[in-house]
């Protein structure tokens, strides 16, 4: 689930046992499994943030002895399904730094990568827009994707080979 560490986050700032937050995901996934149908779902993170805290909740109610801001803290909790600030700056970065690497590609491979992944056009489209064979366009967003992606990497280090007195905080 993509939700499920923002959650597991979320118990864990609580001081939620580890163990009981497992049990915690593993009951919230058998009673969706459980579902005929999934229709009725909206927001799927809001969902499954809802079944945690419902089962969390009667799980604390039926301790012999419930730390009060817990329970408190839970029903309180209203969540929007809108990321946070703190996600919406990172996403925000998260994008900016991929369009830099997306910058640095050949323009025919920037190209492509453009239209694949960001306008979402098929490959039999981009083939017969750039006049070239559906194979040739799949090598392309592989190669793209691929320097992207080291790119990426590469960024995720640099702070690592910074010296130790000139590192960024």
């Amino acid at each position: 689930m993509p939700h499920e560490p923002r959650l597991r986050a979320w118990f864990v700032k609580r001081r939620i046992a580890p163990d009981v937050v497992d049990e915690l995901m593993q009951d919230a996934y058998c009673r969706i499994a459980m579902l005929d149908t999934v229709d009725h779902i909206d927001c799927g993170h809001a969902y499954f943030f809802s079944i945690c805290r419902n089962l969390l909740a009667r799980r604390l109610k039926r301790q012999v002895i419930a730390p009060f801001e817990a329970i408190s803290e839970i029903e309180s909790y209203r969540d929007t399904g809108m990321p946070t600030p703190e996600e919406q700056v990172a996403t925000r970065m998260a994008f900016e730094r991929v369009r830099s690497l997306l910058a640095q590609l050949p323009e025919r491979c920037r190209r492509i990568v453009e239209l694949r992944k960001f306008e979402g056009w098929s490959q039999k489209e981009i083939a017969a827009h750039m006049g070239m064979t559906e194979k040739a366009v799949e090598k392309q967003v592989w190669v793209g994707v691929r320097a992207i992606r080291e790119g990426w990497d590469r960024l995720e280090r640099e702070p690592e080979m910074l010296p130790t007195g000139r590192r960024a905080s």
